[in-house]
């Protein structure tokens, strides 16, 4: 009778939270008390959310495990429905392997029951798998007020609980208890920088924001570690403060970014495999360098290079395309003439006759970019299939969304790289916005700009720097999930840099300098591809100029 009440409680707290209890939980023998805690800090842990919990999810969700799953639950559950019909039982098991490796010996053994069709090493079983982790499903409806109101606190909450594991900050309080203080206190709280402007004496105050209030912090200029983070601050970011409260002004004395935590360590394969990563191919323009780009897919097919080049090639299993794909029509005034190829659909087929001479081995993932066939606005879907049909029929082929997480060659034992992919589209606003990247450089900083937005957990923080769409449910564009590399383009010139151990590609682009290029102060360096052993982290990059 306790075991039957118990699962009438389950059932009930599943049913409360809009999830669907799958029926192997309500056959499970080791349910007990514990599990209604467990999922109920789950719901209020995940914004986006699964619909269904089966048995295996349940299982992860160990009490002693405080770790948020941070899971494209879409991909999750389309994968576990594949698995139930006996179409695609490897898809599932892959994702229930990586995050079992994520826990390690915190979790029971999800997978005995799945195994591949093919008698497979363990080690080799899963190399050239790719999982999306993290993409943007479009939803098809009028946006309305509250949808950015929606969107900016889904902002701020997801911001807001990674602020909180620094110690300083898990007392934090809302602005709304901070009115009218008796006497000086100190205080710490999390906000919205909703604007930001200079003394007359030099200092700098910042108008923070939460659900509850706003409220002015001091930062002083004789501060100096702290008034040069402060230079930096954009106006809707949401940053953590430590500080004194006296007559409704706090004065700060330390200033928090959410950024990424120190002890991430250089995830590396046993396989010594190549990842190859390359953007802005922009084919359709007439300063297209289709040569260039030829010599490119021949060494893919080891044909072209030096003996050393060759083998390298023979050890290549993926290709990331980081968006522009193509130069697109009517993407700026004028570009009619600019225009080799004038037709959407043309574009799309002579690049899908390019990417088909690549080997099948090699797996291809690819984004989109401002220029191909796409809204503007992010998050990006994926591409039209009418438009870019001829993609689509490439066997090796795989679509994201800008941006998107994209884990790949995870095995039995290994939990794969975590790849996120961004364009790039906001990072001319930040190479000019930012005090520090600006006088540094501008947009020849590409490894500021990078390090700037993974400082801020974020893609694109401030509301001017991008064109988006507000989802109510979450904020695409913030960086949740910690990645292996962070992947770019948009600027056409090459930038590798490291970040806190995270490695920071910036691709080179395949077209010569343009009159809109040139207005947009853009100076290429083209015809240029990264490539990243995944088994040394070693990175080369080679050039496919004549």
């Amino acid at each position: 009778m306790e075991d039957l009440f118990l699962k009438k409680q389950l059932i009930e707290l599943f049913i409360k939270n809009n999830y669907l209890p799958s029926p192997d939980i309500l056959n499970a023998k080791n349910i007990d008390e514990s599990f209604i805690s467990v999922i109920q800090q789950f719901n209020l842990q995940n914004q986006n959310k699964p619909t269904i919990f089966n048995q295996d999810l349940l299982n992860l969700l160990t009490k002693e495990n405080k770790k948020e799953l941070l899971v494209n639950w879409i991909e999750f559950e389309k994968a576990k429905v594949s698995s139930e019909k006996g179409q695609d039982k490897e898809i599932y098991g892959s994702f229930l392997k990586i995050l079992k490796a994520e826990f390690s010996d915190k979790l029971p053994d999800l997978t005995e029951e799945i195994k591949p069709e093919k008698s497979i090493e363990p080690e080799k079983e899963l190399e050239s798998n790719i999982l999306i982790l993290k993409g943007y499903k479009e939803t098809t409806k009028k946006r309305e007020l509250k949808d950015f109101v929606y969107y900016f606190r889904s902002r701020y909450e997801s911001l807001k609980k990674i602020l909180m594991n620094h110690i300083e900050l898990q007392n934090t309080v809302s602005i709304q208890k901070l009115r009218n203080p008796t006497e000086k206190k100190e205080v710490s709280l999390i906000g919205v920088v909703s604007n930001k402007l200079k003394t007359k004496n030099k200092n700098t105050i910042l108008l923070l924001e939460d659900t509850t209030g706003t409220i002015n912090v001091l930062i002083n200029k004789n501060r100096k570690e702290l008034n040069d983070i402060a230079e930096d601050i954009v106006l809707d970011e949401v940053i953590g403060i430590k500080g004194v409260l006296d007559q409704n002004i706090i004065f700060v004395n330390e200033l928090f970014l959410p950024d990424i935590p120190l002890d991430l360590k250089i995830k590396k394969c046993e396989d010594d495999v190549y990842s190859v990563f390359i953007g802005d191919v922009h084919l359709g323009l007439k300063q297209f360098l289709a040569e260039d780009f030829s010599r490119f897919i021949s060494f893919l097919n080891k044909e072209f290079g030096t003996k050393e080049q060759k083998e390298l090639a023979s050890k290549i299993k993926y290709l990331f395309i980081v968006g522009d794909l193509v130069e697109g029509v009517g993407v700026y005034p004028g570009q009619e003439q600019d225009l080799e190829i004038k037709d959407i659909y043309k574009q799309y087929e002579y690049l899908a006759s390019q990417l088909a001479k690549i080997p099948k081995e090699i797996k291809i993932i690819v984004c989109g970019g401002n220029h191909d066939a796409l809204r503007i606005a992010e998050p990006q879907p994926i591409f039209d299939k009418k438009l870019a049909k001829a993609l689509y029929d490439l066997p090796n082929i795989t679509m994201v969304t800008n941006p998107s997480v994209v884990n790949i060659h995870a095995s039995a034992n290994f939990s794969g790289f975590d790849v996120l992919l961004y364009h790039g589209y906001s990072f001319p606003f930040y190479a000019n916005e930012v005090q520090s990247i600006r006088t540094n450089g501008g947009q020849e900083r590409i490894d500021l700009i990078m390090k700037f937005l993974l400082q801020r957990r974020h893609l694109a923080p401030t509301h001017t720097s991008n064109l988006y769409i507000p989802d109510p449910t979450q904020d695409s564009l913030v960086i949740d999930r910690v990645p292996d590399f962070f992947v770019t383009g948009h600027l056409h010139k090459i930038c590798v840099t490291n970040y806190k151990n995270i490695t920071c590609l910036n691709c080179s682009c395949w077209a010569s300098q343009t009159a809109d290029m040139e207005r947009r102060g853009i100076i290429p360096d083209p015809s240029k591809a990264i490539a990243v052993n995944l088994k040394t982290r070693e990175i080369k990059i080679m050039s496919f100029a004549k």
